[in-house]
């Protein structure tokens, strides 16, 4: 019996496995393919030269499509008022600190994590093949940042929001 609230799962009688693992491969595709690129530029990095073109190019690669990452997991879980691509929270009450915090929640969210790269940015040494990537990942997540900021104050002429 189902109750009030819950999704009957349909039968299949050609393996419920099978239809599961494809909804959550549509579900979470592009996470998934996103963190499969950055698994790889890593790994080439990890092997590269970072003097070289190549390498250089994997240690920016990285802390792009972190920040791509990033944008796409934090959008899905996360909400900033004011902002038309963040997904809305379920209207509930709550205290006022809780409402800033859900309200807030994808600038708290990237500032914590911004601190944490900017000090172990901090405590590398910048020239090492590690440091310059951190550093990127610092820039990168300053950037977000600044747009999330920015988008929910400011519209653009032709875009869906302005």
């Amino acid at each position: 019996m189902v109750k009030e609230g819950e999704r009957r799962m349909p039968i299949d009688t050609q393996g419920g496995v099978r239809r599961r693992r494809r909804r959550f491969g549509r579900r979470h595709g592009l996470s998934i393919a996103v963190g499969g690129v950055i698994v790889v530029l890593l790994l080439l990095y990890s092997r590269a030269d970072p003097s070289t073109h190549l390498g250089g190019f994997f240690g920016n690669a990285i802390a792009d499509w972190l920040g791509t990452f990033i944008i796409v997991i934090a959008t899905k879980y996360l909400y900033e008022i004011g902002s038309a691509e963040s997904r809305k929270p379920h209207p509930t009450s709550r205290s006022p600190v809780a409402c800033f915090c859900i309200d807030h929640s994808l600038t708290i969210a990237l500032v914590v994590t911004g601190i944490g790269w900017a000090v172990a940015y901090a405590r590398m040494d910048p020239e090492g093949k590690y440091g310059q990537v951190v550093g990127n990942i610092v820039s990168e997540w300053t950037q977000i940042l600044g747009l999330v900021l920015m988008t929910k104050y400011l519209g653009e002429l032709g875009s869906k929001e302005g």
